[in-house]
């Protein structure tokens, strides 16, 4: 049962939706949105509607994810940008041998409570037509991966997303609780396009060149779209021992994208 289903008043109480009225894209404020969202995704790959959450949604999404984040499969691996098996014949400076380190934890869909917030948003036939209108995609669906769909995801202290490229066009995340220091978001727009790796500059940026590099620090209650297959970008080290959380919403374009079980594994600690 999708959230519309159950009260058209209930994406309210969590959307702030006077001022990112998602459940009214034909009025003039909802085209205006629209237009800010793919006019910032053109402009950067990203786009970041701070606020998109009311502040009792914030607090009640959060204390939802916190009661599970014991429950979370570890996960910590060291990997190039590329996600890729190394070529070590490659000099060892080449941006293809240097190596990022990611760890964090994550809740599976299966897991998340059929009654939670986030839940019940990344449900939302409304959040999911705002998503793909944004994202200018139609036809547009929720990821059918009982897995992956939808994940709450975890970093501690020293915990870190080190650079890397999306395989996938798109991701959308939700932020619910920001790190007391460190975990923001950092990325390179454009760094590569279909043509050219661009290895060079993939290059510099590995070895400490910030030229071009946007640091987005991280709030609570933001939306966030981003389009990283082109776009190099990493969640700076954790400090501190406040948990950073947030939930990554997955769509796609294809109604039975799944997860292969590599990578279900990989993430989650089993396959479905």
């Amino acid at each position: 049962m999708t959230l519309d289903n159950l009260t058209p008043s209930v994406i309210r109480e969590l959307v702030d939706t006077d001022r990112y009225p998602i459940d009214d894209l034909e009025s003039d404020a909802g085209r205006a949105l629209i237009g800010r969202c793919r006019a910032d995704l053109a402009a950067t790959g990203a786009c970041q509607l701070d606020g998109f959450l009311r502040r009792a949604a914030i607090e009640r999404l959060s204390d939802e994810a916190l009661a599970l984040s014991d429950q979370g499969f570890p996960n910590t691996a060291v990997h190039n940008v590329y996600f890729e098996d190394v070529d070590e014949s490659l000099p060892a400076d080449d941006a293809r041998r240097i190596m990022q380190r990611a760890s964090q934890s994550t809740i599976a869909y299966d897991m998340i409570p059929a009654d939670a917030g986030i839940r019940a948003l990344y449900e939302s036939d409304t959040l999911l037509t705002f998503v793909g209108t944004a994202l200018d995609k139609h036809p547009f669906y929720r990821n059918a991966d009982p897995l992956g769909a939808l994940n709450l995801v975890y970093y501690g202290e020293g915990d870190e997303l080190g650079w890397h490229f999306d395989r996938a066009e798109f991701v959308v995340t939700l932020m619910l609780q920001p790190a007391s220091e460190g975990g923001d978001f950092e990325y390179a727009p454009n760094l590569r396009n279909d043509e050219d790796e661009n290895y060079p500059a993939v290059q510099a940026l590995l070895q400490g060149d910030r030229t071009g590099v946007i640091h987005l620090p991280s709030k609570a209650g933001t939306l966030a779209f981003f389009r990283g297959r082109h776009s190099i970008h990493r969640v700076t080290p954790i400090k501190g021992d406040v948990l950073r959380t947030n939930a990554v919403l997955s769509f796609a374009d294809k109604p039975d994208h799944r997860l292969n079980q590599l990578t279900q594994e990989l993430f989650y600690g089993r396959t479905a």
